[in-house]
């Protein structure tokens, strides 16, 4: 008995902390299959099967081998804000939204992804307001919300 607890509570630990980081992985991929290492070229290119990777326990797809190696190289410069959830919606309410892979800003170096449907586009809300401050406010809600 004290062998079965033993390793039920050592698998509820490493499943606990398995991802230290939570991650928008709609169709199974970071950033929905896009290619994050494309944003910093300002485009917005959609991952290929041949070239994924995978980074704390996420996948991610790439549209090249070059961007491959170069995200290989330094993954956590080309990881998007929030877990790629919506920037604008994680700054202004505090919540995980999904996004559009192809509405995007790269601001100071770092990858913000956001909501764009049904008429509403939350970059240029966030283009609107003080993306600065909203970064600070984004940055407190997430350390709140992200697992």
């Amino acid at each position: 008995m004290k062998n079965i607890l033993l390793i039920l509570f050592t698998g509820i630990g490493f499943f606990m902390n398995a991802q230290s980081y939570d991650y928008n992985t709609k169709k199974g991929f970071a950033v929905n299959g896009y290619d994050v290492v494309s944003y910093f070229d300002n485009e917005a290119k959609e991952g290929n099967n041949k070239f994924v990777a995978a980074y704390d326990d996420v996948n991610y797809k790439f549209s090249s081998q070059k961007n491959l190696d170069f995200f290989n190289k330094t993954p956590q410069k080309y990881l998007p804000e929030y877990g790629g959830y919506c920037a604008y919606a994680v700054a202004l309410k505090g919540k995980k939204i999904s996004v559009d892979p192809e509405t995007f800003e790269v601001r100071d170096g770092k990858l913000y992804l956001f909501y764009n449907s049904w008429g509403t586009n939350t970059l240029e809300s966030w283009k609107d307001e003080s993306p600065e401050d909203l970064i600070v406010t984004g940055d407190k809600n997430w350390k709140r919300i992200k697992q």
